[in-house]
């Protein structure tokens, strides 16, 4: 909405969009070849300064809608202690898995990693395992063979828009973060 409102009043200014990991992003950012990020709780605050984004994901399991598991309406970490899972890709994301669900490493069976969902998406349509992941990232209406549950208990994620601490940002990035503190 703020991207939105921005070009109206400025319509020659331009938004380019990259996807990727936490790890990605921090690259990108670092490195300035980026000026802001979406990153999750927690940030580093001596780095980067950021706005919480007002809303929360949830995290849960995307599945085939012919999983035996899908006809459950939330998912406990005991429904995934013998399902092959695919997890957020790196070390920091495999250790997150564990501390949401609650289980050692060696209790899951990690058949698979990702940095994006919808390649994760793939692997689940094809059967590969379940994903563990964010809530409304994919579109699961319609004709989806997949669909999400969440976990109980109910597991938020908090996300900000985050830029570097001690850079100067161009005029169109100040504009765009004026933008987004007017909110």
């Amino acid at each position: 909405q703020a991207a939105k409102r921005l070009r109206d009043r400025c319509p020659d200014i331009r938004f380019h969009i990259s996807s990727g990991d936490t790890g990605d992003v921090t690259e990108e950012l670092d490195k300035g070849l980026i000026d802001f990020g979406v990153l999750f709780d927690p940030i580093d605050d001596t780095r980067y300064q950021s706005i919480p984004i007002p809303y929360a994901d949830t995290w849960g399991v995307l599945m085939r809608k012919d999983s035996p598991l899908a006809r459950k309406k939330s998912i406990k970490a005991a429904d995934l202690a013998d399902q092959p899972l695919i997890t957020p890709r790196g070390p920091d994301h495999q250790a997150i898995v564990s501390q949401l669900l609650g289980l050692e490493s060696e209790q899951m069976h990690i058949v698979g990693t990702y940095s994006l969902i919808f390649n994760a998406s793939l692997m689940v349509a094809d059967g590969i395992g379940c994903a563990v992941c964010l809530d409304r990232i994919l579109n699961l209406t319609g004709e989806s063979e997949l669909c999400f549950r969440p976990f109980q208990p109910k597991i938020e994620a908090h996300m900000n828009v985050v830029w570097m601490r001690y850079r100067t940002l161009s005029r169109a990035a100040a504009a765009f973060l004026a933008e987004l503190q007017a909110d």
